[in-house]
Formats: C-alpha cells, sequence, structure tokens
C-alpha cells in the first residue's frame, strides 16, 4: 500500500516536468534562436535529466507491478536493468546537477541578479516558470531519494561520470563562445580568461562534492531507517534487516540470473 502513493507522486513530477519544459520551449526568447538553442543552458540540460529520470522511474514501477508474481525471469531481468539505470542516473545527473542548478542560480541572483538572470527575462519568463526551472528541481529529488532507496555505483566510476559530464558542459560553453564569440552566461564576459578558468574549476569540485553529499545523504537516509527498525524490535540485531522494495526485487533478480 506504501508504494501507491509514491507511485502516484512520481508520476505527478514527471507530468509537472513536461509542463515546464513544453512551456519554456513555447517562449520565444532571441536566444532559443542563436546557435545551440535551449541546449547552450545548463538549467535546460538539468530539466531534460530530471525529465527522462522520473520518466524511468514511472517506467520502473510499471514494470515491477507487471513483473511481481509472474515468475518470468527475462522481465526479471530487465526490471533489474532498469533499477540499477534509475539508480545510476539519481547518483550521477539528477542529484549533483539538480542541487547545483539550483545553489548556483540562486547564490548568484542573489548576489546580482543581471549576472545570471536580467531583468528582461521577466517579461519572456513568468515567475512560476522561473521557479520550475530553478527552485521546485531540489524538493523534488529530495522527495525521491526519501521515498525510495537508490544503490549508487563504485565512488570512482561515480565520480569519473560526474567529471566527464562537468567537463564535457564546460567544453560545450567554450565552443558555444568560440563560434558566436558571446558567452552563455553574462557574468563569464565580466571576468578575466585566469578567473574564468578558476571558475570552471571550481563548478568542477563543486559537482563532485555534491555528488559525494548525494551518496553520504541517500546512506543516511537508509542506513538509520534500518537502524532505527532493528532497534525497534528491542534487539539490536544483524541478522534481521528490514528489505526494502527495490532490495527486494534486486535480490529476486540476483536469484533468478
Amino acid at each position: 500500500m506504501a508504494l501507491v502513493p509514491c507511485q502516484v507522486l512520481r508520476v505527478a513530477i514527471l507530468l509537472s516536468y513536461c509542463s515546464i519544459l513544453c512551456n519554456y520551449k513555447a517562449i520565444e526568447m532571441p536566444s532559443h534562436k542563436t546557435y545551440g538553442g535551449s541546449w547552450k543552458f545548463l538549467t535546460f540540460i538539468d530539466l531534460v535529466i530530471q525529465a527522462v529520470f522520473f520518466g524511468i522511474c514511472v517506467l520502473t514501477d510499471l514494470s515491477s507491478l507487471l513483473t511481481r508474481g509472474n515468475g518470468n525471469q527475462e522481465q526479471e531481468r530487465q526490471l533489474k536493468k532498469l533499477i540499477s539505470l534509475r539508480d545510476w542516473m539519481l547518483a550521477v545527473l539528477a542529484f549533483p546537477v539538480g542541487v547545483f542548478v539550483v545553489a548556483v542560480f540562486w547564490i548568484i541572483y542573489a548576489y546580482d541578479r543581471e549576472m545570471i538572470y536580467p531583468k528582461l527575462l521577466d517579461n519572456f519568463i513568468p515567475g512560476w516558470l522561473n521557479h520550475g526551472m530553478h527552485t521546485t528541481v531540489l524538493p523534488f529529488i529530495l522527495i525521491e531519494m526519501r521515498t525510495s532507496h537508490h544503490a549508487y555505483p563504485s565512488r570512482n566510476s561515480g565520480l569519473a561520470a560526474i567529471c566527464t559530464f562537468s567537463v564535457g558542459y564546460i567544453l560545450w560553453v567554450c565552443w558555444v563562445h568560440h563560434v558566436t564569440g558571446m558567452w552563455v552566461y553574462p557574468f563569464l564576459e565580466h571576468i578575466g580568461p585566469g578567473a574564468r578558468i578558476i571558475f570552471f574549476g571550481s563548478t568542477t569540485i563543486l559537482m563532485n562534492f555534491l555528488y559525494l553529499l548525494g551518496e553520504v545523504l541517500n546512506s543516511y537516509i537508509w542506513d538509520t531507517q534500518r537502524t532505527g527498525f532493528q532497534w525497534s524490535l528491542g534487539h539490536c540485531s544483524t541478522t534481521s534487516k528490514r528489505r526494502w522494495p527495490e532490495d527486494q526485487e534486486r535480490e529476486k533478480s540476483s536469484v533468478d540470473s
């Protein structure tokens, strides 16, 4: 019974991201018509990441409901792969990129909004859409992390993946500047080459920190709940552990394979 609200919540979040993306793409902004279009903005890339991630979450929920109890080993193996993909996306992309976009945007906005979100954009982007892109991402991803246990990849592979994403986006921003002569974000126009290098290096380090933060937070949430459940039995037993729904799916798939 506890799974039903989570499934409905994921569907609602997915629909909200689809609505935000559709409304954003419908806006006639000059920057959307220049080289790179919307794809040169990390905010838009993050929205796509979040929508794909929650789409995979919904697909995982549906697959879990359809395969439960039918004994089809091939379907259970496919479900296991889907769960692994879902967990990998949260760990490597959805959490660190989502938190990065929210934190960096609002910090720079509070310092000087003209550096990242000029007042001119208020004529194109309504306030609710701005918060949909730069605020609700954080509570949505925290809700998902709180409602479902996610298995993180090995730390080395996870950090390598987020570094690859960070460096790839930095190179993409530099390429857009090379082609157009304009930086994607206005504040990059006002700092020197050395400061840009420091900024890009700092953002990569911050992405790695946010990956580790997500790993620690995920571990804290679920290890604490497991420990609390064991203590509630009256004995701190290491042999009596609560089996979470995702763990059951993984264990069942592992046995069948």
